[in-house]
């Protein structure tokens, strides 16, 4: 099983954490994968056909086109990791796919899109490309200067959401929606709107998740977890707090979230975000 990433470089580094590469990682199982705050572009080059669920709704399987876009989730989704075989993704920073959308954010929250629907013809011209070459390098190459050339004709970012992002900080504790509002000079009810607009979820919806993935991480880090400590740390007001946000987030209670996580831990076809639902 292989598995890769890649950083591109400028001007994508400022919209993209990197993109993944998987061949050969098919399970025999389904995965659940919590929300982070982000989107994510897919590229299945084996079949012509990408399957999701909701989680609540696992029975419910949505057939998409081999090249989907995944818009901001706030609640956890569940995928067949048959489909891992050969897959590429781009993995956006928080606000990042906005340029790349041809369309608002918000319009793409909790849903998943063709490609083709949003960028036309050339969604299927590039996975017929990447499909084509069996070097990861120039797969790579071939999925960086697509994105490159959709950049130089996309529409402006608001700086005040730029700003925004690095004010809420990595764990969405830096600062409050009311005070980023004040610092942006825009009334908070617009500031929601303009941010939802490019990122994809509220301001509050967003910091919740940022704070349940900082908990989520701080956690699998250490070896018996003071709960209590990570709900502080995080900024939670106490430990029911946090407990309730796994629960909504990732449909588990954080004991069990962990302990699937663990028993699967030498298992390098499972990404970061995705949780095991069967062996």
């Amino acid at each position: 099983m292989l598995y890769l990433t890649y950083v591109p470089g400028a001007p994508l580094r400022e919209f993209v954490d990197y993109f993944w590469l998987f061949d050969g990682g098919h399970r025999p199982r389904k995965e659940r994968i919590v929300p982070s705050g982000t989107s994510e572009l897919v590229i299945n080059l084996r079949d012509d056909e990408i399957r999701i669920s909701q989680f609540d709704h696992s029975n419910e399987v949505r057939r998409f086109s081999g090249v989907v876009l995944s818009g901001t989730y706030s609640s956890a989704l569940v995928v067949d990791a048959m489909q891992h075989e050969a897959i590429l993704g781009v993995h956006f920073k928080p606000g990042g796919a906005f340029p790349f959308l041809c369309a608002l954010a918000s319009d793409l929250t909790n849903a998943h899109a063709n490609l083709a629907d949003l960028w036309g013809r050339g969604a299927n011209q590039l996975r017929e490309r990447l499909c084509e070459v069996r070097s990861p390098r120039e797969r790579f190459r071939i999925m960086e200067a697509a994105l490159t050339d959709r950049l130089r004709c996309s529409p402006t970012r608001l700086p005040a959401i730029a700003n925004a992002l690095k004010a809420f900080g990595p764990d969405g504790t830096g600062a409050t929606v009311r005070d980023v509002a004040r610092e942006v000079a825009i009334c908070q009810r617009r500031f929601s709107k303009f941010f939802a607009d490019e990122v994809g979820l509220t301001p509050k919806m967003f910091c919740r998740i940022l704070r349940f993935q900082c908990a989520r991480s701080m956690a699998d880090e250490i070896e018996n977890p003071n709960w209590a400590r990570i709900a502080t740390t995080c900024g939670y007001y106490d430990q029911s707090h946090l407990i309730n946000d796994f629960q909504n987030f990732s449909g588990f209670r954080p004991t069990e979230y962990l302990g699937r996580l663990r028993k699967h831990q030498q298992d390098l076809s499972l990404k970061s975000d995705h949780v095991p639902l069967s062996e």
